[in-house]
């Protein structure tokens, strides 16, 4: 069996998977990111629901009761409880990149990052099924005393994630580990572990994005982003 394969059957399987349409977290985000621009505890003790088949996530319990955030590719906004947009933030994907060294983020920003980052998250390993994807199988990797095994994923243009190609890492159990990727103008190593099974889909509960240096080597501290999530539903 193929390594995508496996990856897929370990977390879940893709029949089970395509008969879903909806995900609910309860999960906190922190990390340097977020510190750095005055938001360390703003998305801790937060919920985040969205869509399987398309990229839609809507963060609540990060700013005033009743108002949620809600991330699309092309927008982001603030609405309040009738559904109102308080702020709106068009093409974020465009001006993020213009906008990285040179401006203090918000709120709509990390809704920005977060969304796209928690989608992603939540669609691996079956988001590298798409047929559009182009998957290729690298040669084992280290890491510490265990040998896991990695994909090359170059994802098509209509996917907003951290950047075109990425490497993906699973252990012996098919379970993600690791992947690289950039992080705005960062290389880094996106660990995960702690997998657990909400109904029949299996995802780690805990991630932490760290640094790479220009040789590879990991920068163990600090961590750009640390996720974890308390609790998980799919329907």
């Amino acid at each position: 069996m193929a390594l995508l394969d496996e990856a897929i059957e370990a977390s879940g399987g893709l029949a089970h998977w395509t008969g879903l349409k909806r995900f609910s977290l309860q999960l906190s985000i922190q990390g340097a990111l977020l510190s750095r621009a005055g938001h360390a505890k703003r998305f801790k003790n937060i919920v985040a629901e969205g869509s399987t088949r398309s990229q839609l996530v809507r963060f609540s319990g990060f700013a005033e009761p009743g108002e949620s955030g809600l991330y699309q590719p092309d927008s982001v906004t603030i609405e309040d409880a009738s559904g109102n947009v308080l702020r709106t933030w068009r093409e974020p994907h465009r001006a993020l990149r213009d906008q990285a060294e040179s401006t203090t983020w918000d709120e709509l920003h990390f809704i920005f990052l977060c969304g796209f980052s928690v989608w992603n998250y939540l669609m691996t390993p079956f988001i590298l099924s798409h047929p559009d994807t182009t998957v290729e199988e690298l040669p084992p990797w280290q890491e510490a005393n265990q040998l896991w095994r990695r994909l090359k994923v170059t994802f098509p243009p209509g996917v907003t994630t951290h950047s075109p190609v990425q490497t993906f890492y699973f252990d012996a159990s098919g379970l993600q580990r690791r992947v690289d990727h950039a992080l705005l103008d960062t290389q880094v190593a996106h660990y995960s572990w702690a997998h657990q099974a909400f109904g029949r889909v299996v995802i780690p509960t805990l991630r932490r994005s760290l640094a790479l240096k220009t040789d590879g080597t990991v920068v163990r501290s600090p961590a750009l982003l640390e996720v974890e999530i308390f609790d998980a539903t799919f329907d």
